[in-house]
């Protein structure tokens, strides 16, 4: 997921120095709850089962390996909108970045080779067509993963400098067949230091 808040700044880069950064996670559980969820908003243990889900932090990044099974229950005919934001810790308030992105339909892209999803989350799942059709929302539903590293490094960044602390929130919203949001929703932050790698 570090990888998503730096890939975004790479893109609008017109220096020619490049720099390499590295995330320090604050919370050894990696997923933390909103600090200002919506109204009705749901965490991580919420809305998943995560009994399953091994998370080792070294410096090689987070060692991620297990299975998370589905809690929540949205009827399969509902869209689901997902998106984050990155937000940066400044004199005693988070202040939103230039950074976000939203995808109207989760569901339709999750194995989308294009997409963020895919490359820093779905390619790791192992029961791909389960999950086609069952998506993260219905209940029971077991995100089997494949063993894989979350990199908390990104190198040769140009033109935008990062540190201190950031975050991005992840926010999942479903709606009706009349296109009415649901009272439910996911929100869950991740946090770190972000720190220039020393040459």
């Amino acid at each position: 997921m570090f990888e998503i808040l730096l890939m975004l700044a790479v893109n609008l880069a017109t220096s020619v120095w490049a720099t390499d950064y590295y995330l320090l996670v604050e919370d050894p559980d990696v997923y933390s709850p909103c600090t200002d969820a919506p109204p009705g908003s749901i965490s991580i243990p919420e809305a998943f089962n995560m009994d399953n889900m091994v998370f080792d932090l070294d410096e090689n990044g987070i060692h991620v390996s297990g299975n998370a099974t589905v809690k929540w229950s949205i009827p399969r005919t509902d869209r689901v909108s997902a998106g984050f934001r990155v937000m940066k810790f400044n004199r005693g308030s988070w202040e939103p970045t230039v950074f976000s992105q939203v995808t109207p339909n989760f569901c339709a892209v999750l194995f989308d080779k294009n997409q963020y999803w895919y490359k820093y989350w779905f390619q790791y799942v192992a029961n791909h067509e389960e999950i086609k059709q069952k998506c993260i929302t219905t209940t029971d539903t077991v995100l089997v993963h494949n063993p894989f590293t979350m990199q908390l490094r990104l190198d040769n960044v140009n033109g935008v400098s990062f540190r201190g602390r950031y975050k991005a929130v992840f926010t999942f919203e479903a709606f009706d067949e009349k296109n009415q949001r649901r009272p439910t929703s996911l929100c869950f932050e991740f946090r770190g230091e972000v720190e220039k790698v020393k040459k």
